[in-house]
């Protein structure tokens, strides 16, 4: 197979029309021109394709002619390039356009991390031929290690996850005003359905069957592809096992002891180091994420005890059923995905008598302690969720609180600090923390 003259039908594809592609606009948008290389990490199918196509049509509208944006996707399975010959594409590009400045160019280089080394060609890029360069991955570590290494300083980075709910609203066509009593009802029973189905674009509006086929084979490609194929695991029933069981323990503590015993004494022999690599894999790839419990020793962080969130609901009521009618679960996965992008990893959880969901960081210093409650009817719950959340204001000396509810509101006082309770769906409308 001739590469080079696959690149230049690829090439010559994209460039066919002057046309700017209709795409559906992320809140998240890519700065250009900052002469840094812009870095998008997330999992798969979350829209990290969209979101650069998104920005190249940007581009484009501000008068730079098509030709000069090249977009390549590593993905394609037209081509399986390697290190080598990356090469290849600059020699595509260059003879096809021998007028061009390469320095006015941009080059879009998606699913950049199924090319190893990948990072020597994208810095001989930046170096000698244009400083405009936008590239994507799934795989937060393998992207994370090559910048931390030969592109340090040259990076600007960025997470994308699957739709927020305002995002889901915005796709759907649906007014986000949750004001007037029809308004707020049709708002609420979409909340409900994203609370179950989670923010896949691909999934949204799909029959029950449809959804649920297309996110057990994210999972399967997941799993296979970018953990077993990737990082060469051989004990695959010992990795399914982990993630059924960590999933299982969604938002509690998990201990990886307790989970190596329990594979030990059905036969699989795994080390602890194997399955501390998984952990390693399961978030690498944006399948789990950790939250750590709060503790000023950093060290103590590391060792203590950690809860883990799956990127979406939808995804994760595909690899656990158990989670479809446990709202106050998926609930709090979906607060903390929406934290997670909100803050990014300034956030830990803290126990001490009491357990408050979350604490949120700006500049090592604690600005918020969170509870999620699906419903505080039951006195019980109310006064558990109260007292966990006032133990961790007291702690850090926060005058304010909040929990989060599916659909409930209330202010009060108690020990002379205000604490507010405000629907998730009014939050995530509003993107932003309001009291």
């Amino acid at each position: 197979m001739d590469r080079k003259k696959v690149i230049k039908e690829i090439i010559e594809q994209q460039h066919a029309s002057d046309k700017v592609e209709k795409l559906f606009h992320r809140r998240l948008e890519l700065p250009v021109d900052t002469q840094k290389i812009i870095v998008v990490s997330g999992v798969r199918r979350c829209g990290k394709t969209t979101l650069l196509k998104q920005t190249r049509n940007q581009i484009i509208k501000n008068k730079t002619p098509i030709s000069k944006t090249l977009f390549f996707s590593f993905d394609d399975e037209r081509l399986m390039l390697q290190i080598e010959e990356l090469d290849l594409i600059l020699q595509a590009y260059r003879e096809l356009y021998p007028s061009l400045k390469m320095e006015e160019c941009y080059f879009f280089f998606d699913e950049i991390q199924n090319i190893d080394n990948w990072d020597k060609f994208v810095r001989r890029v930046y170096d000698n031929e244009t400083k405009n360069i936008f590239i994507s991955g799934s795989n937060s570590k393998q992207l994370g290690s090559e910048i931390a290494t030969s592109l340090r300083g040259r990076t600007l980075l960025y997470e994308l996850f699957p739709l927020d709910f305002s995002e889901y609203l915005n796709f759907k066509n649906i007014p986000n005003n949750y004001k007037g009593d029809t308004q707020r009802a049709l708002i609420l029973n979409e909340f409900y359905l994203f609370l179950k189905q989670g923010g896949f674009p691909e999934c949204i509006s799909r029959t029950d069957e449809q959804r649920r086929q297309i996110l057990s084979d994210y999972y399967q490609v997941l799993l296979f592809r970018d953990i077993v194929e990737r990082y060469k695991v051989t004990r695959v029933f010992a990795l399914k096992y982990f993630i059924q069981k960590l999933m299982s323990n969604l938002s509690t503590p998990f201990s990886l002891n307790k989970i190596y015993n329990e594979l030990k004494s059905q036969g699989v022999k795994v080390s602890k180091d194997t399955l501390y690599e998984i952990l390693e894999h399961i978030e690498a790839v944006y399948l789990g994420i950790r939250l750590y419990k709060f503790d000023y020793s950093i060290v103590n962080r590391e060792m203590g005890d950690k809860k883990i969130y799956s990127i979406d609901n939808g995804l994760l009521n595909a690899i656990s059923y158990q989670f479809s009618d446990n709202f106050g679960k998926l609930l709090e996965n979906m607060v903390f995905i929406w934290l997670r992008q909100l803050y990014g990893n300034s956030l830990f959880y803290f126990k001490q008598k009491a357990e408050c969901d979350f604490i949120v960081f700006d500049r090592d210093q604690p600005i918020l302690a969170i509870q999620v409650c699906y419903e505080l009817s039951n006195p019980d719950t109310r006064k558990r969720e109260i007292k966990g959340l006032l133990e961790a204001m007291n702690y850090f000396k926060l005058d304010k609180g909040l929990i989060i509810t599916a659909d409930y509101e209330e202010e009060i006082e108690m020990e002379n600090k205000f604490i507010c309770m405000k629907p998730a769906y009014q939050l995530m409308i509003e993107n932003k923390i309001t009291f």
